[in-house]
């Protein structure tokens, strides 16, 4: 759990308070003709379950040299007994982060593509929501894609290839009461892959964001254990009875008619990987698609929808 240190100072920053740097070069070992001979390579974060082991295991099926990663190594033993080489990587972690890519990097070659999906969601309404929880949110979900794209980009820009795909949330483009924190993470990795797109088109490196809706993973069981019952405040009893109706019918990744399957996630990251010319943005689900044409709706009508749901719940 994140202290109240955190807020003031991450384990980026120097002793005066300045970004601490890393002085590598970034060079890759392998030559243009290594790239056509060798296994394409592909490092992953969050492996342990849900969609970082999905991809882990679609990208093995491709013959790719898959490096699958999470804080407890113990926890993906079976994609090493797979095939995949398997390391610790805490994302909010700098020494870690540096450390895979170079791993990466003389293991393979090369790093081909960089998958971005360790998160979580911390939800509930923004006043439940202490600062340095909200601090601890943005350190996973927004400034550890932000650490490894830092370290990978200089080894992808000597080669002259390279895919960042960084996976969002269709809650990337359209926020709902409950779900700020875990919104404005998701939001903030949004408007920084829009920028690293065009800042590393010259270096022949793409950069493609995932907006799944609901997954069928863990997620809704991880989300209410970072919000436990004791510390949810009454005066929005009728929000979190609403989100617990939206858990329901899929929309929290539990189950129901909404809810997309890791591997369809995974066959979209796949598709981003090996395409000469990904597209910017993946929606994968029928919430996605939803989410997507509900963002063009006026403001005040879409709080006027979740008005009703409410009154309904």
């Amino acid at each position: 759990m994140a202290t109240a240190e955190d807020v003031e100072r991450t384990a980026d920053d120097g002793p005066d308070g300045t970004v601490v740097e890393d002085d590598r070069e970034g060079e890759t070992a392998g030559s243009d003709t290594d790239r056509y001979t060798r296994k394409k390579s592909v490092l992953i974060t969050g492996c342990s379950s849900g969609i970082g082991r999905a991809t882990a295991r679609a990208f093995l099926a491709e013959d790719w040299l898959v490096f699958a990663t999470a804080r407890n190594v113990d926890d993906i033993d079976d994609l090493e007994e797979a095939g995949c080489e398997t390391f610790e990587l805490d994302v909010t972690d700098p020494e870690q982060v540096a450390t895979a890519v170079e791993e990466t990097v003389d293991v393979a070659g090369a790093i081909d593509c960089v998958v971005n999906n360790a998160g979580y969601a911390q939800m509930g309404p923004l006043e439940d929501i202490a600062t340095v929880d909200l601090h601890r949110q943005f350190d996973v979900n927004v400034y550890g894609p932000h650490r490894l794209t830092r370290a990978a980009v200089p080894h992808m820009r000597a080669q002259g290839d390279g895919t960042i795909v960084n996976v969002s949330s269709v809650i990337g483009r359209i926020s709902f009461p409950g779900a700020g924190a875990y919104a404005g993470s998701k939001h903030a990795l949004e408007a920084m892959s829009d920028s690293l797109r065009s800042e590393v088109e010259e270096f022949g490196i793409d950069v493609v964001v995932m907006e799944p809706g609901p997954v069928e993973t863990n997620f809704t069981e991880r989300a209410n254990d970072e919000l436990p019952e004791n510390e949810r405040s009454a005066a929005y009893e009728s929000l979190y009875e609403l989100y617990d109706e939206f858990e329901l019918i899929g929309g929290g990744g539990s189950g129901g008619p909404f809810a997309s399957d890791p591997e369809d996630v995974a066959e979209a990251i796949l598709e981003a990987a090996t395409s000469p010319d990904p597209p910017a943005r993946y929606p994968v689900g029928p919430m996605a698609q939803y989410g997507l044409y509900a963002r063009y709706l006026p403001d005040r009508l879409r709080d006027a929808v979740y008005g009703l749901l409410r009154k309904l719940a």
